[in-house]
């Protein structure tokens, strides 16, 4: 993953130790303050959250912990690879798009990145410019050209 990918589990995994988990417990004294738990919907509640949370921090300790983070700006070539951003241009349309190719858990397509296991990315992979490439999608198949490829 990228530094800013790698950087926002970060801050996740810190929002759910430090604000999430305290408030989701203090819930949980509450709602155990009032009584019966059996028939207590605040309180399964703020257990199901708990859950949630714990789950969550766990799944983003195990990401974070295995995580190879690549600074794209270290790399270069010609040829598209992860981290690469890459402008491209529409066949039908001469529309331009650019995207940087990110880890899967980084990806925000309204940003500009887009997942590497996304069947754009996998199609751009190892692609120059002026090569064309071929994706299907939901209406059909789309055509586009790489139009530039640079690693910031």
């Amino acid at each position: 993953m990228t530094a800013g990918g790698y950087t926002r589990l970060e801050e996740e995994l810190k929002h759910l130790k430090v604000t999430e988990r305290p408030a989701v417990i203090k819930a949980i004294e509450e709602a155990r303050a009032h009584g019966d738990l059996s028939e207590n919907a605040e309180y399964h509640a703020a257990k199901e959250k708990q859950g949630f949370i714990e789950g969550r921090v766990q799944e983003l300790e195990d990401k974070i912990g295995r995580a190879e983070v690549i600074d794209p700006s270290q790399l270069d070539g010609s040829k598209i690879k992860f981290g690469a951003t890459v402008c491209i241009a529409d066949e039908d349309t001469d529309e331009e798009s650019t995207y940087q190719i990110v880890g899967t858990d980084e990806s925000d397509i309204k940003s500009g990145l887009l997942s590497v296991s996304s069947p754009l990315a996998r199609a751009l992979i190892s692609k120059e410019v002026g090569d064309t490439i071929s994706v299907e999608a939901p209406g059909g198949a789309r055509g586009y050209e790489v139009v530039s490829v640079n690693f910031k």
